[in-house]
């Protein structure tokens, strides 16, 4: 299986969403992950990201930032955007091909957006995204 994770920069939610999906599902899962904006292509994840994902047995130390770009969406299976609004703005660009292929990472709700927040933030980010993961990989 092939998933392609979604959020805005590409450098918080979708790169530890990838990570976990990658570390958890195994040689059967193949994951990317971008961003909806340019701003961060090539940076490396947040910081306050890396070290949460270090503490909780993830590394993100080699993530750089990509924006998303239909060759992506196209080599994914499914294509999972982080939050309502980025679902959104992947429905406005993706064509008929690959619509079907767009789904939340959560059935029902939002993973916020950490960046700009504290540490907490963060770590509740991960939680969350840690228990969404599974249901991607059964």
């Amino acid at each position: 299986m092939r998933i392609l994770t979604v959020c805005l920069g590409n450098i918080c939610r979708s790169p530890y969403a990838a990570c976990v999906l990658a570390q958890d599902g195994g040689a059967a899962v193949r994951v990317r992950s971008a961003g909806l904006i340019d701003m961060w292509v090539g940076m490396p994840a947040h910081p306050s990201m890396i070290a949460v994902a270090a503490d909780r047995g993830y590394d993100l130390s080699a993530h750089r930032a990509a924006q998303v770009r239909p060759d992506l969406m196209e080599w994914a299976d499914v294509v999972l955007a982080m939050d309502r609004a980025v679902l959104t703005e992947l429905r406005r660009l993706t064509d008929g091909a690959t619509a079907h292929k767009l789904a939340l990472f959560l059935d029902d709700r939002d993973v916020l957006d950490p960046y700009g927040g504290d540490d907490e933030a963060f770590t509740a980010c991960a939680a969350t995204i840690e228990e969404g993961a599974p249901r991607h990989l059964a």
